[in-house]
């Protein structure tokens, strides 16, 4: 860690705390050069996977995407932002848990559809609707018959 005031690689921790739930830490430091005292904050970097379209093409992970998404579905339910918060923070996990570097867009519409399965069954269906390109009456039949078996 480089000194913000006197650029000196020499430092000393001060005092370490937990901060932002857990998520953070927030160290006090002590520069050995100049004597001044600063604070920084760590983090942990989780790298998301890039997404494969069904097209082939790769991009990158987008969070805002997804929430996107599922707020479409959920649009006029009776599901709150903290649940919605939770089925992303649960989508995310699972695709960083995949220890894949790439995964394709049929495994974040599955796990999508998974999460909103538990959160509303309507929005379920009319996500599920989108994604997998209803033609007919009988495919709104098989899913929302899927549904109920669960």
């Amino acid at each position: 860690m480089h000194c913000p005031f006197c650029a000196a690689t020499d430092t000393k921790v001060i005092d370490s705390r937990l901060v932002a739930d857990g998520h953070q830490v927030r160290r006090r430091r002590e520069c050995l050069t100049c004597h001044e005292r600063y604070t920084t904050f760590e983090t942990a970097e989780l790298v998301m996977p890039r997404i494969i379209k069904s097209d082939g093409t790769r991009q990158p992970f987008d969070e805002e995407k997804l929430r996107r998404g599922i707020q479409r579905a959920l649009e006029k339910r009776p599901v709150g932002a903290e649940q919605v918060e939770q089925a992303i923070t649960k989508i995310k996990s699972s695709l960083r848990a995949t220890g894949e570097r790439e995964v394709g867009s049929e495994l974040v519409g599955n796990l999508v559809m998974e999460q909103l399965s538990t959160l509303d069954k309507v929005a379920y269906i009319r996500f599920a609707s989108v994604y997998r390109a209803f033609d007919d009456l009988a495919q709104f039949g098989e899913a929302i018959a899927s549904l109920e078996k669960r």
